[in-house]
């Protein structure tokens, strides 16, 4: 009879309810959604490598944010950069697929919406084209 490894024991948690701007909120999600990571563990991995409670550099650069709101002060010489598309989001056009993927649902249901009129879109030569702005004020409850 061998011998086994018990299993991993899962890290314990502590739940964390906090309201962000609404901006910063549908950036974690964009973030989340391009990583294929669930935003716990996204935030998490952002919370060990940012903020250190015992280090006064650390603090001070959380400080310093905190005077000029949307700053964080961080050393590029520890990034990893990737690429972007650097577009305005409100004049971004998005598919059918696309859309689906942003919302999460099936495209039958981007289809079924957006040809009902309760999806804002446009049918072009066939084809349903979105601007994310308006679809993202849609998801809000906002006008379409």
């Amino acid at each position: 009879m061998g011998v086994t490894d018990p299993p991993p024991r899962k890290p314990s948690t502590a739940a964390l309810f906090v309201r962000i701007p609404a901006r910063q909120a549908r950036q974690l999600d964009r973030a989340a959604f391009e990583l294929k990571l669930p935003k716990q563990q996204l935030v998490t991995h952002l919370l060990e490598r940012y903020v250190d409670p015992d280090s006064p550099q650390s603090l001070r650069a959380l400080g310093a944010s905190e005077k000029r709101p949307g700053a964080l002060t961080v050393d590029a010489s520890t990034m990893t950069v990737g690429h972007h598309s650097f577009r305005p989001a409100e004049s971004e056009v998005l598919t059918a697929q696309e859309v689906a993927e942003l919302l999460q649902v099936e495209l039958s249901t981007v289809l079924e919406l957006s040809a009902g009129g309760k999806l804002p879109g446009r049918e072009l030569a066939g084809q349903w084209r979105f601007s994310r702005a308006a679809v993202l004020r849609w998801l809000e409850g906002g006008s379409a």
